[in-house]
């Protein structure tokens, strides 16, 4: 009777072991459910964050959108010698990009000047198309250069243009350029 006793106790004893064993799985796997809801939670707000933070596209390195150059003191502080042309940035309107990899970009500036863009070591690209008339702005260094007929039909070629429009250029154009570190572009 003893004996009886003592495996009554123990399959009661066993019985609520198992019983709270239980409950403690069950809310075990409800604070795994919500750590897993807390968890998408968060992932989902970061995902939102790093999408719609910023009015703007970036490409090559990071800058700022605030522009801190005049087009035209730039133009002619680098045509007079008392401007370095490092470290400019300026805003301009897009009139076309490099159709066939994205790796130039010509923007419209103040007084209606074309400005060429060519990005710094060929390290990234703009997209090819569907850029025109937005705002960019750009941060590098600007400089004066001579773009010579070969390569003034090089970038014709690469816009698109036809056989007739690259043939009729015929001489040099020496400009402000800019190889810029970094662009971004208005969404």
């Amino acid at each position: 009777m003893e004996k009886q006793k003592g495996v009554n106790l123990y399959a009661v004893g066993l019985r609520v072991f198992l019983e709270e064993a239980k409950a403690a799985v069950a809310e075990l796997n409800y604070l795994k459910e919500q750590m897993m809801k807390i968890y998408y939670l968060i992932l989902t707000t970061l995902f939102m964050i790093s999408c719609g933070g910023s009015p703007y596209d970036a490409f090559g390195e990071k800058i700022s959108s605030e522009v801190s150059h005049n087009y035209i003191s730039v133009l002619s502080g680098i045509q007079s010698s008392t401007e370095s042309g490092e470290g400019i940035s300026l805003s301009g309107e897009i009139l076309e990009t490099c159709s066939k990899k994205g790796c130039w970009m010509k923007l419209k500036m103040e007084g209606g000047d074309t400005l060429l863009v060519r990005f710094k070591d060929y390290s990234y690209f703009v997209p090819k198309t569907g850029q025109e008339k937005k705002e960019a702005i750009i941060k590098g260094n600007a400089f004066m250069d001579t773009l010579t007929v070969d390569v003034l039909r090089h970038y014709a070629e690469d816009a698109g243009k036809s056989k007739n429009e690259i043939n009729q250029i015929d001489k040099p154009i020496y400009s402000l350029n800019f190889i810029a570190d970094g662009v971004l572009i208005k969404k």
